[in-house]
């Protein structure tokens, strides 16, 4: 990837978003189920019908719960287990992030994901901002051959995490794409450029409220004062702004 050239991905939780993604431009998707738990390992179902419809390419989010990034020996049984399952289909790459219990990258643990995915590529997701010193860190997924690390910065918003990333693409120097997520949107995307990062992670969600006409607010399936009437999709329109911004800035 050049200098000029920079992308988009879209983080898809249905098969919908993912179509609205690829028409309204994006260059990747990442694919996920859990949305409430901010992202976990889609169902082989959505995995099968996204590969099987959708021509760009997808990175699948291997995350057995939402929580923290510390996980047991079932755990990362479960999933090696996702990815020899979802390799079958074909995607074009894995996502995941471990940690240990000190905070710093579980690079152990880590390498055995990295082996089960090979040759497909890796993105490191935002466990990278919970890491206790992301300098070291950096320098560890790249010495593990990692190509991608998801980040806003080690702030809740990419914008807000605008120094770290800065920092962080010159200390990569090309080694690893530093991809900035949380809080994209195309009112930001220009300012968070400035940065230097090249590629853009961006849900692009729209709440549409249920087509249910009986409603019964009393009983939750979930999480008390969760909407459970009120889904959320990648919107076109928006994944299609932030792709004639980015178009905009890869002439610039």
């Amino acid at each position: 990837m050049n200098d000029k050239k920079k992308l988009l991905e879209i983080c898809c939780y249905s098969l919908h978003s993912c179509k609205n993604a690829e028409r309204g431009g994006a260059d990747r998707i990442e694919l996920c189920g859990g949305f409430l738990e901010g992202g976990t390992s889609p169902s082989i179902g959505l995995v099968k019908e996204v590969l099987g419809q959708i021509g760009i390419p997808v990175f699948i989010m291997v995350r057995p719960r939402g929580g923290d990034f510390c996980y047991s020996e079932d755990e990362i049984l479960t999933m090696i287990a996702d990815i020899e399952i979802m390799k079958e289909y074909k995607p074009a790459g894995f996502v995941f992030g471990l940690l240990r219990e000190d905070g710093n990258i579980d690079i152990e643990n880590t390498s055995r994901l990295i082996k089960v995915a090979s040759p497909l590529p890796i993105t490191f997701h935002r466990a990278f901002d919970r890491c206790v010193n992301p300098e070291k860190g950096l320098e560890e997924l790249i010495s593990l051959g990692i190509q991608n690390v998801l980040t806003s910065g080690q702030y809740n918003f990419a914008l807000d995490g605008f120094n770290n990333l800065s920092k962080w693409v010159k200390l990569a120097k090309g080694r690893i794409q530093i991809m900035a997520g949380s809080g994209v949107n195309p009112e930001n995307i220009e300012k968070i450029a400035e940065t230097n990062v090249n590629a853009f992670h961006f849900s692009a969600k729209k709440a549409f409220e249920s087509k249910m006409i009986r409603t019964q607010n009393t009983i939750f399936m979930g999480g008390e004062g969760i909407n459970e009437f009120q889904n959320f999709e990648a919107d076109f329109e928006l994944i299609s702004q932030a792709k004639t911004i980015i178009e905009k800035l890869e002439k610039m």
